[in-house]
């Protein structure tokens, strides 16, 4: 026994002795990994890095950010400020929240720092997109678009934005069993770009193809740049060849159009005014704008009418001001026509004889509904920030941000600590932008609201986004009621696009029609 006894003292010995070693081992290698950072500062500059945790060799803090999510940031911005420094997904990382320092990022674009997209990104989207442009080529590409989403053209745009929005809610209502809406979202705000803004002629089953292959691409965007087989590039690839041959036959059929004629969607639009700078455009230019207004439109605006839904729901106080400000501005009545009677989503057809109701003007004057969408907006940004490349070591909060590091500004956490809002920042208070609060000067100005950006490399089509929002408020709440299909809420998943992680299931109910004298007018 005395013998065996020794044995066993002497394997427990070593392996402590191995534990004990390893541990030291990998303390010495995260004391190297954040010396090799603290030494990659610009000793050119006084200042220090911004304090923070660099996490451990290799990984960086990846594996937290993706368990912690968005607590992940929170957290650090409690521990370290509005300025701290990570290693995130291989790269080392300034993470920037509150009004002025994102205002620094976001005005700095093209001097202090640029965009900063995956290669992958880069590949699938192509070399002729706002994305992978700089400089003068990326102002030229604006001027282009901006045409698209000029005030004119969303007057054209919105009576058959009403038409899709109505006759969606009206589906959802005639469903007969529960709704995910975050799906049925991402499938509508799909049919409202490429039928609306491309111009496209898909029935409902081209459509639903169409719609698959390009959540394909999508899917595939942030992957790594390796073109084999399997690879998530390669079915990114194959899902972006098959979209621009989709593409291809309706592009030609607009450039053949009469030049003179005036442009009916954003397509038409970005033509014409690519010809009126003296450039032709190319197919493949051409295909590639038209994959930038799907990709800009689609998770984004579903993020944010998925979240329009869920934020009304949960605050049938504000339903009940909305149905009070369209009865006063005499929009109370909701279209009478069956549900299944809206011909594919996309206005009215011949059988419906509801025409719609709303212009721009019409929703300028319905002065709670745009308070409640920015709401939605501020609580609940579809994302959660940006990316930009430091294009030279500059200072920010006291501390320098060095040359060449990735800047992560955070719209969510801006929001979140915005010290302009009187009312606790975490609640849902559209009035805190009404005219009548102290503090609405400013509430939805400068930096502190940011959910479409700012500076060079703002939202182009964030009046049409809001519009969208607008008319899917009104469609709602003169003609459905709704309510859970769960026993709860669901949690909410932050990264890479706000949305609930059941995709939200609810019941829809038509509202019954009040007659003269009972109320509302429904």
């Amino acid at each position: 026994m005395f013998p065996w006894g020794l044995s066993c003292l002497s394997v427990l010995g070593a392996a402590g002795t191995a534990i004990l070693c390893a541990g030291l081992l990998l303390s010495l290698a995260q004391h190297l990994w954040t010396l090799r950072w603290m030494l990659s500062r610009d000793r050119a500059s006084t200042l220090p890095l911004p304090k923070g945790s660099m996490g451990w060799p290799l990984f960086g803090e990846t594996l937290h950010w993706l368990v912690q999510g968005s607590r992940f940031h929170s957290s650090r911005r409690e521990r370290y400020g509005t300025v701290f420094k990570t290693h995130l997904l291989g790269r080392p990382v300034i993470r920037v929240s509150g009004a002025e320092n994102v205002r620094t990022i976001l005005l700095g674009e093209h001097r202090l720092v640029r965009s900063q997209w995956p290669q992958s990104a880069h590949i699938l989207l192509g070399s002729h997109t706002l994305l992978g442009a700089v400089g003068e080529p990326h102002r030229r590409r604006r001027k282009v678009l901006a045409r698209a989403f000029s005030r004119a053209a969303l007057e054209r745009y919105v009576p058959r934005l009403q038409g899709a929005l109505r006759h969606e809610v009206r589906s959802w209502c005639a469903a007969g069993g529960p709704v995910s809406v975050y799906d049925a979202a991402k499938a509508l705000t799909f049919r409202m770009a490429a039928r609306i803004l491309l111009g496209l002629r898909l029935d409902q089953a081209q459509c639903a193809t169409l719609a698959r292959t390009f959540e394909h691409l999508v899917e595939n965007l942030f992957s790594l740049p390796l073109d084999v087989p399997f690879s998530g590039l390669r079915k990114g690839i194959r899902a972006r060849d098959q979209l621009h041959q989709h593409l291809e036959g309706a592009i030609s059929e607009k450039l053949l159009e009469d030049k003179a004629a005036e442009p009916g969607d954003a397509l038409e639009l970005i033509i014409h005014s690519t010809r009126e700078l003296g450039h032709e455009p190319s197919m493949q230019e051409l295909k590639e704008s038209a994959v930038e207004l799907l990709f800009a439109a689609f998770f984004t605006t579903a993020s944010a009418s998925t979240s329009l839904v869920l934020l009304l729901l949960q605050h049938p106080a504000a339903i009940a001001k909305i149905r009070e400000e369209l009865v006063a501005q005499g929009l109370g009545r909701a279209c009478g026509c069956a549900p299944g009677a809206a011909g594919g989503g996309v206005g009215p057809p011949p059988s419906c004889g509801c025409e719609p109701d709303l212009s721009l003007a019409a929703l300028g004057r319905l002065r709670y509904v745009d308070c409640v969408v920015k709401e939605v907006l501020r609580l609940l940004p579809p994302v959660s920030g940006g990316y930009r490349t430091a294009l030279r070591t500059f200072e920010l909060d006291g501390y320098q941000i060095p040359k060449g590091w990735s800047v992560m500004y955070s719209i969510r956490d801006t929001h979140e600590t915005a010290a302009v809002y009187r009312s606790p920042p975490e609640g849902f208070d559209p009035e805190r932008f009404g005219a009548a609060r102290e503090d609405s000067r400013g509430a939805s100005s400068g930096f502190h609201y940011i959910p479409f950006g700012g500076g060079a490399r703002s939202c182009l089509g964030q009046e049409l986004a809001q519009a969208v929002l607008q008319l899917l408020a009104v469609e709602l709440v003169r003609t459905a009621r709704w309510e859970l299909a769960t026993p709860a809420f669901p949690a909410m998943q932050t990264v890479p696009i706000v949305h609930p992680v059941d995709g939200l299931r609810l019941f829809f109910h038509p509202l019954a029609p009040l007659v003269a004298g009972d109320g509302l007018c429904l």
